[in-house]
């Protein structure tokens, strides 16, 4: 075997628990003591079998539940590597914080990484020089106030978990392009165009014509542009109804392009309705009917037809944000607002950017079949300002769409989500401190964790971010001050399981300093 391979002794498996889980318990064990480190490659399937004596499908089986939990990284054709391993000292550097689900090496807290050892054993941790077992050295606060280490803040996705052949291959596609004269268009490339509505077909329940897809740089440049649209269509400040609490960085981008924004409470079922109807006239309202952002409440799909009826009789345009639909962790997926509208009230953004990489800044508007005046405005305002996501990028997207390299990559995001939010429902659950809660879990990548104490979020984050970890306030995501429960967001989707556990003790220790 090579000699980077670790080697897994230590005595068959102990038949008195489940085998998968006792196999599972080993790895992680070695990993979370620092005798297994990052980058160091376990054997195949079949040698751990051989190895530990069961089945091989019980070790594949474990990889499986290893590799969701984020302590090994598997891929067809190439060997297993742990992610992320090396002890509870092991950190990204500040330059290089892990945004990922399988990212870079990890740094220790004072000193560098360390190089891939010999052999280690299921019977003990790796030696030191002096026979002594080495113990992992406690998080240390960052030397540099403001560095971060970790980023645990919401819209940060796993971006490396893909895999690197699809990548690169996206990549050439991109390079292959013929060059040419002339000017983008707009309005995105049509083969972009198309791949995102036939994703739309296969994900969300309703197959635009690719001809009322437009390409934006990002879900923000979407709300701009149709603020825009509005703005010139109407000859004043658009009137748009948000969520409150709601997308912050979405209500700038209306104020931004010289609208006006008016809260709307949200409960359990989404936005109010009742409170909506009773506003002043509005032009718009945006919401985030799947996974409401940040509480994570599902409008159910009644309510939904309740809002399109209203839109309807309104003349009210319909903005609907579904950033993340595909990580659905409970229940049946509820169909999209654009796939129940029929009356041509709902404009459908989306986007990569809290799915896949929001580096590339490729988000979508889908236009209502019906066309009308609105329509009109905002495809004049994305004309007027030009083409904004570049064209090589555009045709690495579409590959990614095309080839199935998405959606594969999707899949196993989702497996990995789903063991983080367990993670987090077991960590909160079993701290002990009355009235900790955590909220949001239904869906998506993040979590809310809200408590009764008297510590403010705003203390909460500071606490976390001299600890050199980035979480935000829930108070920063209401329009009303003071109409939120004390609370701070966490992204968990760039994590590993490591990195989130050790996010989540130092979340409960910061909360309960009071």
């Amino acid at each position: 075997m090579d000699q980077d391979v670790v080697h897994f002794a230590g005595g068959p498996v102990d038949q008195s628990v489940g085998k998968v889980a006792h196999v599972v318990a080993r790895v992680r064990a070695l990993v979370d003591s620092g005798v297994l480190r990052d980058g160091d490659r376990v054997p195949s399937t079949r040698a751990m079998a051989a190895e530990l004596g069961v089945a091989r499908g019980t070790v594949v089986a474990a990889y499986d539940q290893l590799d969701g939990e984020g302590y090994i990284r598997t891929r067809q054709g190439a060997a297993a590597v742990v992610v992320g391993g090396g002890g509870a000292g092991t950190v990204p550097s500040a330059e290089g914080s892990r945004a990922t689900g399988g990212g870079g090496r990890a740094t220790p807290v004072g000193g560098p990484a360390t190089g891939r050892g010999g052999r280690a054993t299921l019977a003990g941790d790796r030696a030191s020089g002096d026979g002594s077992t080495t113990a992992p050295p406690a998080i240390r606060r960052v030397p540099h106030p403001g560095t971060a280490v970790l980023d645990a803040r919401p819209g940060i996705p796993a971006v490396t978990a893909i895999s690197q052949r699809d990548w690169r291959a996206a990549w050439r596609a991109a390079a292959d392009a013929p060059l040419r004269n002339g000017l983008s268009d707009p309005l995105g490339l049509p083969e972009l165009r198309t791949q995102i509505a036939a994703q739309l077909g296969l994900t969300r329940g309703f197959s635009p014509d690719p001809e009322r897809v437009v390409v934006t740089a990002g879900t923000s440049d979407a709300i701009s542009v149709v603020t825009e649209g509005l703005r010139t269509l109407l000859g004043r400040s658009p009137r748009v109804a948000v969520e409150d609490p709601g997308y912050p960085t979405g209500r700038r981008a209306v104020t931004s392009a010289g609208g006006t924004v008016l809260g709307v409470p949200v409960g359990a079922d989404g936005l109010d309705l009742d409170a909506l109807a009773a506003l002043p006239p509005v032009d718009a309202v945006m919401v985030t009917p799947t996974h409401q952002y940040p509480l994570g409440s599902v409008m159910p799909v009644a309510r939904r037809r309740s809002l399109l009826d209203w839109a309807t009789r309104t003349g009210t345009l319909v903005l609907e944000d579904d950033y993340d639909s595909e990580f659905r962790h409970r229940g049946s997926p509820v169909p999209a607002l654009a796939a129940l509208d029929r009356a041509g009230s709902v404009l459908h953004l989306g986007g990569f950017s809290k799915t896949f990489d929001p580096r590339l800044r490729c988000s979508w508007i889908v236009l209502p079949a019906a066309e009308d005046d609105r329509s009109a405005a905002v495809l004049a305002a994305r004309r007027a300002r030009g083409p904004v996501v570049a064209e090589p990028v555009q045709v690495a997207v579409a590959h990614l769409l095309r080839s199935g390299a998405l959606r594969r990559h999707l899949g196993r995001v989702r497996r990995d989500a789903a063991h983080r939010r367990e993670q987090v429902l077991a960590r909160v659950g079993a701290s002990g401190d009355a009235g900790l809660e955590a909220r949001a879990l239904d869906g998506g990548l993040h979590a809310v964790v809200t408590w009764p104490g008297p510590a403010t979020g705003h203390a909460v984050v500071d606490r976390m971010a001299a600890l050199g970890v980035l979480v935000a306030a829930l108070d920063d995501y209401g329009v009303r001050p003071g109409s939120l429960p004390t609370g701070v967001v966490l992204g968990y989707g760039a994590l590993t399981s490591i990195e989130l556990d050790r996010v989540l003790g130092l979340l409960v220790s910061a909360i309960a300093a009071g």
